[in-house]
């Protein structure tokens, strides 16, 4: 009998034994939030693997926003009430392509009537001009002033790469900001969020032999201000999570 190869990584990666032995140790620790030794061991531990992610996508440690995984991270990216950098202004409309992930095409917290479904080519790769048009039309109509736009980095089902640096330069042009979920190609392609255009990129650590259950929320630059986190709780991930 031949031995079986296991070919779906893209659902999931089997666990690294680097990823194993990390949370072994980890086990062990405090609380990251508590101030005596065990509680800043926990600490030096969360803050090395900020770093690490940091470092994947050409990001500061302290724009690593870590969460239970990529479908929360989209979620946290895609509510109204987020504001990121020196414009602490929220966003008011939604635009996704046809393709995204459920968690994203759902329209996160945004409500039904603010979210816009952008088509795709026959190719699976996102019409530019029609997200161009569309940012147009929000402008004219004054009923997107501040729009967010999220799209995947590479597709989990056809492979397609987005030509997301593109995407970027209409969204900015127009006043809005790109989210862009790398869950797909972190660690398999270039995903330097300042060369991508992104100001928002979504990871998950279980698609590249990380455990399941851990995710990343990270922002290009400046701060992230959440008026109403997803989770209610003792200010994690500096109130940004909960």
């Amino acid at each position: 009998m031949s031995e079986r190869a296991y070919l779906d990584w893209n659902a999931t990666a089997p666990l690294r034994p680097e990823a194993r032995a990390a949370m072994l140790a980890a086990l062990d620790a405090g609380n990251p939030s508590s101030v005596h030794a065990e509680g800043r061991a926990a600490r030096a531990l969360v803050e090395d693997a900020r770093a690490v992610v940091a470092r994947l996508v050409g990001a500061a440690p302290r724009n690593v926003v870590f969460t239970s995984g990529g479908t929360e991270a989209n979620t946290l990216a895609l509510t109204p009430g987020l504001a990121v950098g020196p414009d602490a202004a929220p966003r008011d409309r939604l635009l996704v392509s046809a393709i995204e992930h459920p968690s994203v095409r759902a329209g996160g917290r945004f409500p039904t009537n603010a979210v816009d479904i952008l088509p795709v080519t026959s190719d699976g790769i996102v019409d530019l001009a029609a997200l161009e048009a569309r940012l147009a039309t929000l402008a004219v109509e004054k009923i997107g002033l501040r729009p967010l736009v999220s799209l995947m980095h590479a597709n989990n089902e056809t492979g397609v790469v987005q030509p997301i640096a593109a995407a970027a330069e209409l969204v900015h042009a127009a006043g809005g900001i790109l989210h862009v979920d790398a869950v797909q190609s972190a660690g398999k392609l270039p995903c330097d969020i300042a060369a991508l255009g992104a100001d928002l990129m979504t990871l998950s650590g279980h698609k590249i032999g990380g455990p399941k259950g851990v995710g990343a929320l990270v922002l290009r630059s400046g701060d992230i201000h959440v008026t109403a986190p997803v989770l209610t709780g003792g200010g994690q991930e500096r109130g940004a999570r909960a």
